[in-house]
């Protein structure tokens, strides 16, 4: 059968190889070692490396499978058993191992070497079991810390983008102080059991500023200030993967998606009229809907990521901050300093006065999109009207004043005239349906 072993190269130079990895280098005939950048893969010599692999491949992954079918291939073709040497442990951050475990007909012996992460223990104290140490991958830190207050130690920190992507997901959840100079800090940890071995603090605001990662860089995080989200963190990543992997969706672009994003819309709106609060019925499918639309606006953001213009991240943060800005009566310097109001039209009066200020518009006019259904544009005017302080003549003659009205009534009962209209037609669409269908 055909065999590959595994070997762990330990954190740093020879000297922290063990013995049963020795005795296994010198046993072996076909060597090969996942990178020479290694300290310790001039102790693998003579042996072949994957080194070139790093620059002919797009992505990490494909990089692991790359070596995995190399390996298989050697295994299964050659006499001998194959000695595939590896940085560390191979059970701690090793992808390629995950991927020979899962080759069928392979015979796998895993040689375990001392971690980087056991000199990490030591050099920030802690005891990992009881401190409740989660170990994550820095490439994928924004989904992998999601949900995690720490501590986290990060692995493969060892380029500064990785540093600045690991930066800005820690300033979503730590104090926003930061981002004006706070002292937060960040263990970074680089070379452990080298000569040049490093050990400093840094503040997460300078973290991609202050540090020059190479590939035996990691970090220490003893806190986070709050949770990340998991579930909406692996939504964005699965959007990323899809758009690098998927034939259709690296077609599109934000005018392709135009059609979806409104087709999407109105499923959403059609949910919201099934919904039945008394019951409570619909929300299930509500919350498919959702789903959809919320798939569209990340799309979008992975779209204008990769323009280098904004993230989902930069989004969420923006109408974070907005909504803030537009509430003066619930948030402010504190609650001495709130604005005082009275009733919901007092809250738009507002709403608007600060928006034409930050948008620098002349009328609170602008902005509606003139293309609106008819009901909903008048809906939206009469806001508008009542937020500056206009009542308009209405004729209650005429069609038009008689309709102008009907949205009056609808929203001094708490209601939309607009969906309220569309169930009214769907009904008597229903009873159109009944009649075809008892005439048969």
């Amino acid at each position: 059968m055909a065999k590959v072993i595994v070997a762990g190269l330990g954190p740093a130079g020879p000297e922290l190889i063990t013995g049963a990895v020795r005795e296994a280098i010198e046993r072996a005939s076909r060597r090969f070692v996942r990178t020479r950048r290694h300290p310790a893969a001039v102790a693998v010599e003579p042996a072949e490396s994957f080194d070139d692999l790093y620059d002919q491949a797009s992505s990490f992954e494909e990089v692991y499978r790359a070596i995995v079918d190399r390996l298989v291939a050697e295994a299964r073709a050659g006499v001998g058993d194959v000695l595939y040497a590896v940085p560390g442990s191979p059970m701690v951050a090793e992808r390629t191992v995950e991927l020979l475990r899962a080759v069928p007909g392979l015979e796998l012996e895993v040689l375990v070497g001392l971690s980087f992460a056991d000199l990490a223990w030591d050099r920030v104290g802690v005891d990992p079991l009881a401190a409740g140490v989660r170990l994550v991958d820095g490439r994928r830190f924004a989904v992998e810390a999601a949900g995690e207050r720490g501590p986290l130690l990060v692995a493969q920190c060892d380029a500064v983008h990785v540093l600045s992507d690991i930066k800005l997901a820690a300033l979503d959840v730590v104090d926003r102080s930061i981002a004006g100079g706070g002292d937060e800090k960040v263990v970074v940890l680089q070379r452990l059991g080298l000569p040049d071995e490093r050990v400093f603090e840094v503040a997460w605001s300078d973290l991609d500023h202050a540090v020059a990662p190479d590939h035996l860089t990691s970090l220490y995080v003893a806190e986070m200030g709050a949770p990340i989200s998991r579930e909406v963190a692996q939504f964005a990543d699965l959007a990323g993967e899809l758009r690098r992997r998927c034939p259709w969706d690296r077609e599109q672009t934000h005018q392709s998606l135009r059609g979806h994003l409104l087709e999407e819309t109105y499923e959403v709106l059609e949910a919201l009229d099934a919904v039945d609060p008394d019951t409570p019925s619909g929300y299930e499918e509500l919350e498919e809907e959702l789903g959809d639309l919320l798939y569209q606006i990340v799309f979008h953001s992975v779209l204008a990521a990769e323009a280098g213009q904004f993230t989902l991240a930069d989004v969420a943060r923006g109408i974070h901050d907005k909504l803030k800005s537009r509430h003066p009566h619930v948030f402010g310097p504190s609650d001495s300093d709130l604005v005082e109001v009275d009733d919901a039209d007092e809250v738009l009066v507002n709403w608007e006065a600060i928006k034409r200020e930050q948008k620098g518009r002349s009328s609170v006019m602008d902005g509606i999109p003139p293309g609106l259904p008819a009901l909903l544009f008048a809906d939206k005017v009469i806001h508008k009207a009542r937020s500056v302080g206009v009542v308009p003549e209405v004729d209650t003659a005429t069609v038009a004043g008689r309709l102008y009205e009907a949205v009056l009534a609808a929203q001094a009962s708490g209601m939309d005239a607009e969906s309220e209209l569309r169930a009214f037609a769907n009904a008597v669409g229903e009873q159109i349906r009944a009649r075809e269908i008892s005439s048969l």
